[in-house]
């Protein structure tokens, strides 16, 4: 005899009247987090309720229905509804879709919370990227893309920045042959060829740390640390058209300048006006280079008298 297959009772969705509606206290979510109760009810107001809120009735003490409700699961959505209240944006009337559990469910307000959020699943990065680059195409900026998908502005960014992938690299990451914290690694630079290039040779070694994959794609730049950028300025080496290759993922120390013929070009533009002013100081000759060997020499002295370049330079007797 076959076994009855028992049928599954679903929870009733209807709308109640927002007045109906009070927060219950066993709700699990504590620690605030992700966007604001403020930028969240703005997102209510632009795009509506996305998300039904889940409640149950509040009984009396003879165990009879009084007419209101609890909120245990959706206590941020219920926050940003009350602060649209307060600022009369919506009626303390306004219908909100909810999904009703019975009254003599088997479970407690804490299971609802725990279990609604436990069975939130994050989107996938890749995902994440997809859905803000859309946003992006349509006009939002950082803050509003942040707003509209309840994230951190910092996310937001970080996943923008992976558009500088090279989508050979998105693909091998979705298929879980790259980590995530790899991926974030190659966004340094946005020359898909030279990342394609770095994977397939790191690929076939044990070396392949997010770490190596960054001096790998930033070992033919000037680190913005390095004394010929402090020298002549990143101001004025991105003047001049050049190229500064940002992390966002972890510190950088103001980045890596890419064009590492313009920055000598500028470093040799500016040593030789120090020279020439110097020069003019009745010197018999100075000569300028980004370094000199350890050696015998009259005397050596910085280009612009604070250390950044040196200058070798010897008195006139005429």
């Amino acid at each position: 005899m076959a076994t009855a297959v028992q049928k599954v009772a679903l929870n009733t969705a209807r709308d109640i009247p927002f007045n109906k509606l009070i927060l219950s206290q066993p709700n699990v979510r504590r620690v605030k987090a992700g966007v604001s109760i403020e930028e969240l009810a703005e997102s209510i107001a632009r795009r509506g309720l996305l998300r039904s809120l889940n409640v149950r009735p509040v009984l009396d003490a003879e165990g009879v229905e009084t007419g209101m409700f609890e909120v245990p699961a959706g206590g941020r959505r219920y926050r940003a509804l009350e602060l649209l209240a307060k600022q009369k944006r919506v009626t303390k009337a306004q219908p909100v879709p909810c999904v009703v559990r019975a009254a003599d469910a088997n479970t407690t307000p804490e299971d609802d919370s725990l279990e609604e959020n436990e069975q939130r699943a994050p989107l996938h990065p890749l995902d994440q990227f997809r859905a803000f680059q859309t946003l992006r195409m349509k006009g939002l900026d950082e803050d509003e893309i942040a707003v509209a998908r309840n994230v951190g502005v910092q996310v937001v960014k970080q996943r923008l920045r992976l558009a500088s992938v090279s989508p050979k690299l998105h693909e091998i990451y979705a298929e879980d042959r790259m980590s995530l914290e790899q991926l974030m690694a190659f966004s340094v630079t946005g020359d898909h060829e030279r990342q394609e290039q770095v994977w397939e040779s790191l690929a076939k070694s044990y070396y392949q740390e997010p770490y190596q994959i960054r001096r790998a794609l930033t070992e033919s730049s000037v680190r913005a640390s390095d004394r010929r950028a402090q020298f002549i300025g990143l101001a004025a080496y991105e003047e001049a058209g050049g190229v500064i290759l940002r992390d966002l993922f972890q510190g950088d120390d103001g980045g890596s300048l890419q064009d590492v013929g313009l920055v000598d070009m500028l470093v040799a533009e500016k040593l030789r006006e120090a020279a020439e002013a110097i020069g003019g100081e009745g010197w018999k000759w100075v000569e300028t280079a980004t370094d000199f060997p350890y050696g015998p020499h009259v005397g050596i002295a910085p280009a612009d008298r604070r250390g950044t370049a040196p200058v070798r330079r010897r008195a006139s007797h005429s």
